[in-house]
């Protein structure tokens, strides 16, 4: 990536600075306590953050104004997130090196994206949208660095740098580098990715505005997963492969790449409304806009070409490349009053969209009539967010008209019930209608069995309905989807919609028992599929058990100290296979996979520093070698990796 040595020299500065701050522990009660989580650790560190600042000014903000704090606690949840995602990965099956792609073992269709992506869907899990960015706001200069080692070799570094200027401008500057060799051949993964962000309220906190620049590039080699010689090897635990690299692959020097360079800014003016703040959220009407111009490259490079893997090629050598352009500018008009039951928002969206290829790339099949989806497209919605007693109230229209790619709507509504700290009631209804995305519309290669054009294709209609239950015991969510035109990749890699609707239940329950200073700590899953099984594929049961003891060590209480071992187990069923070209799963008859794994984990908390210390997957010393990610793709055999989370607060 062009800016890995700026960030890369400006992460030294700002460490050097940092580490020479002074930073004292003092006996009060200002530790920075987790705010999102379920399970909270009550021995949260106890540090000052500034003479006259507590964790509460130390502000996380997300697109939506959500407002968290800078967390330096170490509990359970922390031990789940500490991964290059940073995401509870329960419902996700890991390929065996970070900074590969994911496996499903369940799926979440609470809420819906409005329009369709440029596809690749494989390759975006580390891709941050602009719901995934985040903007702050803090009293003095503020830093956060996270280590953690790869496989073989390479690690995972993500710094975070962001001051305010003023009590009204903030700048922050984050990157996340990747780079792990892995054990098998041509596992290799490097990311990037580099982000801005800014906040600015004026004197009046009439006008807000806050924006970032992001741009990311998403690097794999990609394997094949193993030959059938290599399988064999595997399963039967020949010693003399116990180097996985000496294993045989299909694709040898293959490679993808996903390049995104986004630019977004969204600012709002209070036409009418108190000059004091405070009442000023009870009755205002503000004015805004949003802008977003988002270019994402997608690329399949092959030095030679493999006709035994993906069929007959018309050249010898290539690179596939497609791109997805989309401009964004969105006016909105939103009134709030607590008078007249909450916040009313209107708003209407011009969207300027251009996916496809510079030419068609084989003349003689005629899958291919046209190599560009292009057009224009404007969107009508509101939302309307209410507290009533105890009771809140959530809800958002969209609708896209026209006969075009981005025509569809989107209905989502939710109310919660809170009674006090004793319990929180759930219930969500959402509707959406969208079009597959794109790369099962249009797709070109020089393979010719990867050439279709899909002007046939319905929009997906996907409805659900979900109820949540939170006590202090027990977590429960229950939903029930209903997908019409369910869109996915047969055997043979070609996009199909199912004529038949796939109806899925998933019931998802955890909770946390507490023995003193151990714990357990679980979570259960259960699925089933009623209609559609043939293209839509989950385990009935996905069980996660973590068994810990947390406790201060050492006179005087410097360190606290976490372990413990984690069991997961996923029922078999017939996973989705790996496509590497299209960087989509596809549907596989053949193969059933589910194991259980055995983690085992030693945390430690000094002050603002986690240290965290895991063995992964044990449980391969003494089971049988049956453990794959998908099939041909082998889950990772058991490894030891160290890495740390370090805040600073000057």
């Amino acid at each position: 990536m062009k800016y890995r040595f700026f960030i890369v020299f400006l992460g030294l500065l700002i460490s050097n600075q940092l580490i020479n701050a002074q930073i004292n522990p003092i006996n009060n009660n200002n530790g920075i306590n987790q705010i999102d989580s379920t399970f909270i650790n009550k021995k949260s560190t106890i540090v000052e953050l500034s003479g006259k600042t507590n964790y509460k000014d130390y502000k996380v903000i997300s697109l939506k104004n959500d407002t968290t704090y800078i967390d330096t606690t170490l509990t359970i949840l922390k031990e789940y997130r500490y991964n290059f995602l940073r995401k509870d990965l329960f419902e996700l099956l890991p390929f065996h090196n970070q900074g590969q792609t994911f496996n499903k073992l369940g799926y979440d269709y609470n809420t819906q994206p409005l329009t369709p992506s440029i596809g690749a869907s494989a390759k975006h899990y580390n891709y941050l949208s602009a719901n995934d960015i985040f903007y702050y706001n803090v009293p003095t200069p503020t830093s956060e660095i996270l280590y953690r080692t790869g496989l073989q070799q390479g690690q995972v570094l993500e710094a975070l740098y962001t001051l305010n200027f003023s009590k009204r401008l903030n700048v922050g500057i984050l990157y996340k580098g990747l780079r792990s060799l892995g054990n098998y051949r041509n596992s290799l993964a490097s990311h990037g990715n580099f982000r801005t962000v800014f906040s600015y309220t004026n004197k009046s906190e009439r006008y807000t505005l806050k924006g970032h620049l992001a741009m990311q590039d998403l690097t794999n080699q990609e394997n094949g997963g193993l030959t059938q010689n290599g399988l064999t090897a595997f399963t039967t635990n020949d010693p003399n492969f116990t180097d996985r690299g000496r294993m045989d692959v299909n694709l040898e020097k293959t490679e993808t790449l996903l390049e995104g360079e986004r630019y977004f800014f969204t600012h709002s003016y209070k036409l009418f409304g108190s000059k004091d703040s405070i009442k000023s959220n009870y009755t205002n009407l503000k004015l805004g806009h949003q802008f977003s111009h988002e270019a994402k490259k997608y690329s399949f490079s092959e030095p030679t070409i493999n006709t035994a893997f993906f069929g007959t090629s018309i050249l010898q050598s290539f690179t596939d490349k497609v791109e997805d352009k989309r401009i964004n500018n969105e006016l909105f008009l939103e009134f709030n009053s607590k008078y007249i039951l909450g916040r009313f928002k209107v708003k209407t969206n011009y969207i300027n969209y251009n996916y496809g290829y510079d030419s068609i790339v084989n003349k003689n099949l005629a899958t291919v009539s046209n190599p560009k989806i292009k057009g224009t497209a404007i969107n009508f919605g509101g939302s309307w967010n209410a507290k009533i007693k105890n009771f809140q109230l959530n809800s958002e229209v969209n609708f896209i008209p026209g006969t075009h790619q981005l025509s569809g709507s989107s209905i989502y509504s939710e109310a919660i019930f809170k009674k006090d700290s004793v319990f929180t009631l759930k219930g969500s209804i959402g509707i959406n209608s969208k079009s597959p995305n794109f790369n099962a519309i249009l797709f070109q290669s020089a393979y010719e069995n990867y050439n279709w054009q899909n002007n046939q294709f319905k929009n997906i209609n996907t409805r659900n309905i979900s109820f949540g239950l939170e006590t202090k015991w027990v977590q429960t969510t229950v939903s029930l989807t209903n997908i019409e035109n369910y869109a996915y990749f047969n055997e043979s890699s070609k996009p199909k919609q199912s004529g038949e609707n796939v109806t899925y239940l998933k019931v998802k329950a955890s909770n946390e028992l507490k023995f003193g200073k151990f714990a357990l700590n679980n979570t259960v899953l259960f699925q089933q599929v009623s209609s559609g099984q043939d293209v839509f594929r989950v385990p009935n049961f996905v069980t996660r058990n973590t068994f810990y003891f947390t406790d201060y060590v050492f006179k005087g209480n410097p360190m606290l100290l976490q372990t413990g071992i984690t069991f997961k187990y996923f029922s078999p069923y017939k996973a989705h296979a790996f496509d590497p070209l299209l960087n989509e799963f596809r549907i596989q008859n053949s193969t059933e996979i589910g194991y259980p794994t055995l983690d085992v984990f030693i945390n430690t908390q000094v002050r603002r520093t986690r240290i965290y210390l895991k063995a992964d997957n044990i449980s391969s010393k003494f089971l049988k070698k049956n453990y794959f990610s998908a099939p041909n793709y082998p889950y990772r055999d058991f490894v030891i990796r160290f890495g740390l989370v370090w805040n600073w607060f000057i």
